[in-house]
């Protein structure tokens, strides 16, 4: 269901159409409309010579979609909003099935090119006052020295999920390292998303229309940058 298809990238074209439609028919808040909300977190891990070789994310997800996933899976059948050891290893790994291509919804960059991240493993997952928190760790190829910043962006361009990174951003491996968390301009993301939209023809294809890709827009960016080992 939801989650795990999205990662499937289930967006039909009728279903752009349909949103490139009603985007510019609609109101400015209602250009886009994510389905999911997701609070989300990091761990950077980084070696002696100040190299970032893994980071470690978190995914806090919506009360809504947390109680879905508790149906669906039957789980917290005691309703204290709290699993079982063995309901958490029912639900480690259910938002881990990624269809190749798929980036994660996880974008790093360092000197504006995009670095490499591995296949997620060490995946966890739970719940704690009725919210489901999942991890996983990816690998960085190419262990990018961090006295030069890199930008971390959590976004999923359909904007059919949102996420906001409100859970802890640490550092392990070293001290010497500063990040900050910069939020976006959501009004002014709204406005150039609305005047995109209004100049593309509705009747076209969305994908040849060029529909923007929304997510961006409104991600979150966190920079972390080391200081020389």
């Amino acid at each position: 269901m939801g989650l795990s298809n999205r990662r499937a990238h289930p967006t039909s074209k009728p279903m752009k159409r349909a949103a490139l439609i009603l985007a510019m028919m609609m109101p400015l808040p209602a250009t886009a409309h994510p389905h999911i909300f997701v609070d989300t977190g990091f761990e950077f891990i980084v070696n002696a010579d100040n190299e970032l070789t893994h980071v470690r994310v978190s995914w806090t997800y919506d009360d809504l979609y947390s109680l879905l996933l508790a149906e669906e899976f039957e789980l917290d059948q005691d309703g204290d909003g709290a699993l079982t050891p063995e309901e958490d290893r029912i639900l480690s790994g259910f938002d881990m099935q990624w269809i190749k291509g798929y980036n994660g919804d996880l974008v790093i960059l360092q000197n504006g090119q995009e670095l490499s991240l591995s296949w997620p493993i060490e995946y966890t997952g739970t719940m704690e006052d009725g919210r489901v928190t999942t991890t996983h760790l990816r690998a960085v190829s190419e262990r990018p020295l961090l006295t030069q910043a890199i930008e971390v962006k959590p976004f999923d361009a359909t904007y059919y999920t949102a996420y906001e990174v409100t859970r802890p951003v640490t550092v392990t491996g070293t001290r010497d390292c500063i990040h900050q968390t910069a939020l976006p301009d959501m009004d002014a993301a709204l406005v150039q998303l609305q005047q995109e939209l209004a100049q593309m023809d509705p009747n076209m294809d969305p994908e040849d229309a060029g529909f923007p890709p929304m997510g961006e827009k409104f991600a979150s960016t966190v920079m972390l940058q080391c200081a020389a080992p």
